[in-house]
């Protein structure tokens, strides 16, 4: 048995990306994270995936943008809620947006192609895990919004899969109640 990976998966839990501070991750190790996030099941090899790095500058720019779109979305938008618009990709030093590519192929189905971009998002989450960072898989209001996405780069045939947030967290991890397993399985046995 593989003791560290058991403990890993007994005590992974989630850090709020509003609780993540700098540093977040270099260049260099984020392309280390990416490497392994794309060690997943991809059912003919198609890697129907791909990335968006937002860090830097480019969280506020980018944040302003989405900020007055939702101003212009929401007219009576009040002015807490607008700042958290502005500050939504800045609440961690790094947001890697998982895009899914899932197109018609003849013999994989493309809900399996999405089911593998999912499987990135936990794998880029654990990845950011490993190499000493918290780690925050959401699926913001940005991820549905035609116009975000077209502001993110996102093209119509694609989907985001998860937006992860990384960085150096401010606080532990809270535990929290997990599923009871045993009401959740089915036993087929003779």
């Amino acid at each position: 048995m593989n003791e560290a990976l058991k403990s890993y998966l007994e005590t992974r839990r989630t850090i709020p990306a509003n609780m993540m501070t700098e540093p977040g991750p270099d260049h260099d190790t984020i392309q280390k994270m990416l490497a392994l996030a794309t060690r997943v099941p991809d059912h003919g090899k198609l890697a129907p995936w791909r990335f968006i790095v937002i860090s830097g500058e480019a969280r506020q720019r980018i944040g302003s943008l989405l900020s007055e779109l939702a101003l212009r979305n929401n007219p009576d938008m009040p002015a807490e809620r607008r700042e958290q618009e502005e500050t939504r990709l800045a609440r961690a030093p790094v947001v890697i947006v998982v895009v899914s590519k899932a197109a018609e192929h003849p013999k994989i189905p493309q809900w399996e192609q999405v089911l593998s971009a999912g499987a990135i998002c936990l794998n880029l989450y654990m990845a950011a895990n490993a190499f000493g960072f918290a780690a925050n898989w959401l699926s913001e209001w940005i991820s549905t919004d035609r116009d975000a996405l077209d502001i993110l780069g996102v093209t119509p045939e694609e989907q985001v899969a998860g937006m992860i947030h990384i960085g150096t967290p401010t606080v532990p991890p809270n535990e929290r109640p997990r599923p009871d397993v045993e009401t959740l399985t089915t036993w087929l046995e003779d």
